[in-house]
C-alpha cells in the first residue's frame, strides 16, 4: 500500500514537473498608435489603384519605384520592414482578413476619439461621439495602472494629437502627457532644449493641435532614456492627416518612416538593461479607412463602409511568437486594455464594462 502512494507521489511529481514554467509578465509597455491606418496597406502593402493615380501619388515613377512590388508579400515588406522583420516573427499580427483574422471596432462612429477611448478604456462609451477635446469620463488602463504599487509616476503619454490628453484625462488621472506643440518645462538637458528649439521653430503643417510626428517620437525618445517609464504610449497622427488630405504616396511614406522609428525605439530599448528582455510593443490603429469606390480611402466614419475594421500587432515579453493569424474569432479594439494590463501581471478593472484580454497573445 505504501509502495503504491510512493509511486502515485512520483507520478504525479513527474508530471507537474514537466509542465512548462508560467512565462512572466512583462515588465514595461509600449502602446503605439497610428492614427487611421487600414489594414490593407499593413498586411497587403500597397494600393495599385491609389499609387498609379496621379491624383492621389502625383510623382508615380517615384512611388513605383518605392513601395510597388508584384506581390502582396513584397509590397508591405517594402512598406513596414520592422513589423514584418521583428514584430511578425517575434510575436503576433492581428487583422489580415484575406486570412479570416478580423478586428473590429466595438464603438459605432469609426472615427478618432471614440477609438482611442475604446482602447484605452476597453470600454466602447456612445457618450464619445465627437473629436471635441473633453476630458475621458472614463477610468483608462493607465489611470488604473498609475494607481497600482510599482507604476505611480511611472507612465507617461507622447502624442502628436492634443486631444489624446483628454483621451487620457491628463487632469484626473495625474499622468504626465506632452502633446501637439508643448515644450519640456524646465529643460536640463542640452537634448531638451535642443527639441524645445525645434518646437518653437519648425512649421506646423496640420495645425496648432497637432505637431510633425519626428518631434513626438523624439521628445518620447528623450524622455524615456531620462526617465524610463515603465508604460509608455506613444500616439503618431500624420498618416490620418495626409489621407484625409488624399495625399497618398505621402502616406505611404510618413507609414514607412514610423516603421523605422519604431525599428529604433526597440533597438534602443535593447541596449537599456531596465528594458531589454522585459519590454512589449503593442501596434494598432484607432479605425480605418474606406476602399469602395478609391476615393473613400480618404474618409472614414459610420457613412463610410468598413472603416470600423481595424488591426494589431503585438510582440515582446510574454508573448507567444505565433506570427500572423488565421481565422479565430472575431476580436474586438476593446479588448486590448486588459490585454495591456495582463500582460504586466495586473488585472484591469473600471466603473465601467471592460473587454476581455486577447487569450491567444500569452504564452
Amino acid at each position: 500500500m505504501k509502495s503504491s502512494i510512493l509511486l502515485w507521489f512520483l507520478l504525479l511529481f513527474s508530471v507537474v514537473c514537466a509542465q512548462p514554467a508560467l512565462a512572466q509578465p512583462a515588465q514595461n509597455i509600449v502602446l503605439i498608435t497610428l492614427d487611421g491606418v487600414r489594414w490593407q496597406e499593413v498586411f497587403t502593402g500597397a494600393d495599385s489603384t491609389l499609387l498609379f493615380d496621379p491624383v492621389f501619388s502625383p510623382d508615380t515613377a517615384k512611388a513605383r519605384k518605392t513601395f510597388w512590388a508584384p506581390t502582396a508579400a513584397e509590397r508591405r515588406q517594402k512598406l513596414l520592414p520592422f513589423w514584418w522583420n521583428v514584430v511578425a516573427k517575434q510575436g503576433q499580427l492581428y487583422g489580415n482578413r484575406l486570412k479570416d483574422s478580423k478586428v473590429n471596432t466595438a464603438n459605432p462612429y469609426w472615427f478618432s476619439y471614440p477609438g482611442y477611448n475604446e482602447i484605452l478604456s476597453g470600454f466602447a462609451d456612445e457618450r464619445i461621439s465627437s473629436n471635441d477635446k473633453k476630458d475621458n469620463p472614463n477610468t483608462t488602463v493607465l489611470e488604473y495602472l498609475n494607481q497600482q504599487p510599482g507604476f505611480k509616476n511611472r507612465i507617461a503619454v507622447f502624442s502628436s494629437w492634443n486631444v489624446i490628453e483628454a483621451a487620457v484625462n491628463e487632469n484626473r488621472s495625474g499622468i504626465y502627457a506632452n502633446s501637439a506643440n508643448e515644450l519640456i518645462v524646465n529643460p536640463r538637458t542640452s537634448s531638451d532644449s535642443l527639441l524645445n528649439d525645434m518646437m518653437r521653430l519648425l512649421p506646423s503643417q496640420f495645425g496648432d493641435g497637432v505637431r510633425q510626428d519626428f518631434l513626438t517620437y523624439f521628445m518620447a525618445k528623450n524622455y524615456l532614456k531620462q526617465n524610463k517609464p515603465r508604460v509608455l504610449f506613444l500616439s503618431f497622427d500624420e498618416t490620418d492627416d495626409l489621407a484625409h488630405a488624399g495625399k497618398y504616396a505621402d502616406h505611404l511614406e510618413m507609414l514607412h518612416s514610423i516603421d523605422g522609428m519604431l525599428n529604433d525605439l526597440w533597438q534602443t530599448i535593447q541596449t537599456m538593461p531596465q528594458y531589454a528582455g522585459k519590454t512589449t510593443f503593442i501596434i494598432t490603429t484607432d479605425h480605418g479607412r474606406g476602399h469602395t469606390p478609391k476615393v473613400r480611402w480618404k474618409d472614414h466614419g459610420t457613412k463610410t463602409a468598413d472603416s470600423y475594421q481595424m488591426w494589431f500587432g503585438v510582440a515582446g515579453a510574454g508573448v507567444a511568437p505565433t506570427g500572423e493569424q488565421q481565422g479565430g474569432p472575431v476580436l474586438f479594439q476593446n479588448q486590448l486594455a486588459a490585454t495591456i494590463a495582463r500582460l504586466l501581471g495586473v488585472t484591469y478593472k473600471a466603473e465601467h464594462p471592460v473587454g476581455e484580454p486577447v487569450s491567444s497573445v500569452f504564452k
